[in-house]
């Protein structure tokens, strides 16, 4: 099969600013821009990804889509995100923009859920530790 996992699609009313806050989150490079769309990629000297098979060494790319509508619902596909230090990253991802929002989620859950400037979800996992 020829098929590969390119990059996540997301609707923005701001694609510049959602794509400023990614592009710090992730360290990604802006590979492409115009007024309507961005598309941010790994940065080439990305690190593998050590503690998990399932994930490609980088990640996809994203890719920001100007839309004249603003996000009214919760996103029904949002970025999943593995830290080293769970507590730390979160904090660092909110000195950048983001902002902790209730979905639902309960208070023993192992996960925060945050959104981006733009409004879309994303979780940020407990840290993984070897032989978890």
């Amino acid at each position: 099969m020829t098929l590969r996992f390119d990059s996540v699609a997301i609707d923005s009313t701001n694609p510049s600013l959602a794509a400023d806050f990614w592009e710090a989150a992730l360290g990604y490079a802006r590979t492409y821009q115009d007024d309507d769309e961005i598309c941010l990629e790994p940065a080439r000297d990305s690190a593998p990804a050590q503690d998990s098979p399932t994930t490609s060494p980088t990640g996809p790319g994203l890719t920001f889509l100007r839309v004249p509508e603003s996000k009214s619902v919760k996103n029904r596909l949002h970025l999943d995100l593995r830290p080293d230090d769970r507590d730390a990253e979160v904090a660092r991802l909110e000195a950048l923009g983001a902002r902790r929002i209730d979905v639902g989620q309960g208070p023993d859950v192992t996960w925060v859920v945050l959104e981006d400037p733009d409004g879309n979800e994303f979780c940020v996992l407990r840290a993984l530790r070897a032989g978890e």
